[in-house]
Formats: structure tokens, sequence, C-alpha cells
């Protein structure tokens, strides 16, 4: 429990930092403010305060899906104990999704069971769509099936999987199907992943995360003989049997049910964070390339008016940690100067030799530029020529660097530096290496990686 409160209070942690930055008005110096652009990210910056108003609200959602007419709606009405929601022979009868609170035996968990339409039905890309909205807000998600599982339910769970949600699949009306086994869905499901090569991941689920239910049991013919003698039939209708459901679903969310909480708010955040970072850079795209070039002519002409060969070098990093942060005030995103010596640094690493070139040929380039310039040219006239192009060469390089570092802090920013101090990035990182083996989000640590 200490280590889920942990998890819980770094997640607020990092979205409050968010929302502090966001909100500022003057976050992108002192740079014109663009109306345009303040228009295009007011959706995101909605749901980066949606994903920490999900965190103070405590509740955990959890939604069905499946094809109609598989007992989603029984299967919510069996967890509440009470026939809330519309159940039916007809195909569609749940038109609109639907919550309902579900108070748990033990009164420590809130929880917010939704109901979705079938997957199947008529208008399908707005189902999808409308499937694939709900599932990127869920905590965790039901599948229900009845009967062998389809080829198109195993391809409606591979696109549900992608939200990276811990999944269970509930087979229901196993009245109807007593003969099969979770180790007969488990092995089908198995048959699915080897013959699909569609998915980049295939279908990750375990045989301890299939249910076996009867949610809404047929009645049963019952044989009554009466005193008198004389035998009549009347039909009686069996409870649910959802135990197996029940106990699945409050040991998930007693044992982790805060950090699920965590990781949802934290990946809502963290997309809401690149989706305004990424609308930034392109609307501020031309500035931004007026500001490369720019540093890179004052990274050209320190480099080249420097007689000093070491000076020159710490002169060139300093443009570049200078360009490095202007490029984050234009685009309005955070970066301190730890941070941008930071960046600074894994650019020069992930560039492998092309910037760790350009750093040693300018040393080398500047001690020959220091040895020629040296030699008194009255003495060498040759001297002022070798200087000269020298000077050229390294400048050259000096400013081609300078745009090199321009180019890939873009790329760095437009995550939105999810990766700096309480970042959403270095937050979900960090909880994913603290959450214990026996875990549903364990199993999932590698899509979430």
């Amino acid at each position: 429990m200490k280590e889920e409160q942990n998890h819980f209070n770094l997640a607020r942690a990092s979205l409050q930092q968010a929302i502090s930055w966001y909100s500022r008005f003057q976050r992108h110096g002192k740079h014109i403010p663009n109306i345009e652009l303040q228009v295009a990210v007011k959706k995101d910056l909605q749901v980066l305060k949606s994903a920490l108003d999900k965190l103070d609200q405590n509740v955990i959602k959890i939604a069905t899906f499946g094809l109609v007419s598989k007992g989603k709606s029984a299967v919510i009405n069996a967890l509440v104990g009470q026939k809330i929601l519309e159940t039916g022979p007809i195909n569609g009868v749940t038109k609109y999704p639907r919550s309902v609170r579900w108070h748990t035996p033990s009164g420590k968990i809130q929880i917010e069971l939704i109901d979705t339409p079938g997957l199947d039905e008529i208008e399908g890309e707005i189902r999808t769509q409308m499937a694939q909205e709900i599932a990127s807000q869920v905590d965790l998600i039901l599948f229900v099936i009845s009967g062998d599982i389809t080829r198109i339910e195993y391809d409606a769970l591979c696109q549900l999987q992608q939200n990276h949600k811990p999944l269970i699949l509930v087979f229901n009306k196993i009245d109807l199907y007593p003969e099969t086994e979770i180790k007969t869905i488990y092995n089908h499901l198995q048959q699915f992943n080897l013959t699909s090569n569609k998915q980049r991941f295939p279908l990750n689920i375990s045989p301890q995360e299939i249910a076996r239910i009867s949610a809404d049991p047929q009645p049963l013919r019952m044989r009554i003989e009466w005193e008198d003698g004389s035998v009549t039939q009347e039909w009686e209708n069996p409870p649910p049997n959802i135990y197996e459901l029940q106990e699945m679903l409050l040991t998930i969310l007693n044992r982790e049910g805060r950090s699920l909480l965590a990781l949802n708010a934290l990946f809502q955040g963290k997309k809401a964070q690149e989706n305004i970072a990424k609308t930034t850079i392109k609307l501020r795209q031309e500035e931004a390339e007026e500001l490369i070039w720019r540093y890179a002519k004052y990274k050209a002409l320190i480099v080249a008016i420097n007689p000093i060969a070491v000076l020159d070098l710490i002169g060139g990093i300093f443009t570049d940690l200078n360009l490095i942060r202007s490029l984050a005030k234009l685009y309005g995103l955070p970066i301190t100067s730890y941070s941008a010596g930071k960046l600074w640094k894994k650019i020069l690493i992930s560039s492998g030799s092309l910037l760790i070139g350009e750093l040693g040929g300018s040393l080398v380039l500047g001690i020959m530029k220091s040895t020629t310039g040296m030699i008194s040219i009255f003495e060498n006239p040759t001297a002022f020529t070798t200087y000269g192009s020298t000077v050229l060469t390294q400048a050259g390089i000096a400013g081609y660097g300078a745009y090199i570092v321009g180019k890939v802090t873009q790329e760095y920013l437009e995550k939105g530096c999810t990766w700096g101090d309480l970042g959403a990035s270095v937050v979900i990182k960090e909880i994913l290496d603290q959450i214990d083996s026996n875990t549903i989000i364990y199993r999932l640590k590698n899509e979430l990686n």
C-alpha cells in the first residue's frame, strides 16, 4: 500500500508541474503570443487537467467491450447486484455508453463500470472510434465473449490492447457452454496469435486473466410435486454466477488499483503534452528555422574569430546550450540550464561520430589555427593563406554542428520535455521499475516501456 501511495503521489506531482508550466502566460518568454496556437492546444490542456482530476476523484474506471448479445450489460448488472441496465435478446440494446457505480463489499474502492455498444453494430467506424476513446480513459478493460472466440473478437481484442491497459477476458454464459474450460479458450487465443502476422504484438492474455461466469443464466424448468400428488412444472431464474470475475477484480484493485490510476493518468498527461509540443513546433516552424540558422552563424563566427584553440571550443559549446534553451523558450516548453546540458550530452552521444567528429575536428583545427596565428605573417607569407583556410573550415564545421544540434533538439522538444525532472516519461519508468512481479501491471511492463 505504501508503494501504491508513492506511485499516486509521484503522478500527482508530475501532472501538477505540467499544468503549472503550460498555464503560464509568459512561458514563451518575449516571443509574440500566437492566437492560432492557443486555440490549437486548448483541447490538450483540458485533457492534461482531466488527467489530474482523474487522480483527485480517485475513481477506478472499468469498461466492458464485446460484440452484440454477449452479455456486457448483464455482466455489469450482476456485479452491482441490480438490474440497472436494460438487457434483451434483440441485438444492440445498448446504444450509447452508460456508467454505473459499483460499491464493493469492502467499501474502500470507488469503481465506475462503463457499458459500451457492441463493436459490430451499424455505424462501425463511429463505434470503433468511440471504443478507442473510452479505452484510452479507463483503467481496466473487460472483454466479454460467449461460445468460442472468433476472428472478429480476436482482432477487436488486439485493437484494444494497443491502449496498454490491463485486460480481462470474460467468458459469459457458461451455463450454455459448460464444457468450455479456461485452458481451451487460452489455447484458441494462442492459435490465433500464431496465425496472425498483422499485429506488432500478439495478444497478451494469460490464463489467470480469463474468467468464466454466467451473468444472466437461462431459466430452468423445475418439477414440483405437491402434497396432493399432483406434479407441475415451473420456470426458475438461477442467480448470477460471477464469483470468479468478482474475486479477480477485487484482488487486482486492492493490490494495485492506485498504481493503475497513477499510470493511466500519466499516460493521458504524457500524450497531451506531446500533442501540445507537436502542435507548437508545427506552428512555430518558420521562426525555429530562422533561430537555428542564426545560432549556426553565431557559432561559426565565435569559433572563427577566437584565436585560442580551447576557448573557441568552449564558445561553441556555450552557443549550442543557448540554442537549446532559446528553442525551448520559443516553443514555450520547460527546460532548465541543467536540463539543456544533459540534453546536449545526450545529443552528442546519440549522434555518434557526427558531433563528436565536429568537436574533435574543431579542436584539431583550433590548434592549427593558434599555431599558424603565432607565426609571423612577415616571416612566412603563406601562413596567412593557411590561417584563413583553417578559419573558414573550422567555422563551417562549427556552424553545421550547431544546425544538427538545433534539429535534434526539435525532435526532443516534440515529446514535450516529458523526460525532464518529474516529467511523465521519467515518472512512468520509475513506477514500472518498482512494480511487483505478481501484479497485472508487471505483465504489461514490456508493452508500457
